[in-house]
């Protein structure tokens, strides 16, 4: 309780939350929204886009879908095409052997970012479309949050 009082007061202070890890993260793809727990309670909801097919799981490379199940955030990226961001360890065994069995590639390379470098805020018309190619984003400001909360290896699930 202590940490979520000292959280909040922060917060009305417009400063950043601290750093603590989060035991896991879910993202509900219907609603556009990724949720962040600390036990049972949320800690922090974050609006997101996703990519430019949203509804299904993503069954292979280029469907420009979000997949859907249970993932693990497993290491950071500082340095790409979009303002840092975490991997999700997609394709799991079951999205591969499917892959495999239709013969195609299921893609990978599924991070939460932040915008395309270059980018500081999305255009008000924007704020409300999918326009990754299967990723989850969130502003900038929001990815800097994400990672001082957010600890590699924690488990990530994701649904319709």
């Amino acid at each position: 309780m202590k940490k979520k009082l000292v959280w909040l007061a922060l917060l009305s202070l417009g400063l950043s939350a601290p750093c603590w890890a989060v035991d896991r993260v879910e993202v509900v793809k219907s609603e556009r929204r990724m949720y962040l727990f600390d036990g049972d309670k949320v800690v922090r909801e974050y609006h997101i886009a996703l990519g430019k097919a949203p509804k299904g799981h993503k069954r292979q490379e280029g469907d420009n879908r979000t997949p859907e199940g249970h993932y693990t955030l497993d290491f950071v990226m500082n340095n790409s095409a979009y303002y840092r961001s975490m991997h999700i360890t997609y394709p799991n065994a079951q999205d591969a052997q499917s892959a495999q069995l239709r013969g195609v590639s299921p893609g990978g390379d599924i991070k939460i970012h932040g915008l395309p470098n270059g980018i500081q805020e999305l255009p008000a018309q924007m704020k409300n479309v999918d326009w990754t190619n299967g990723c989850i984003a969130i502003t900038n400001r929001e990815m800097d949050e994400f990672l001082r909360m957010v600890k590699r290896g924690t488990p990530i699930s994701i649904r319709a």
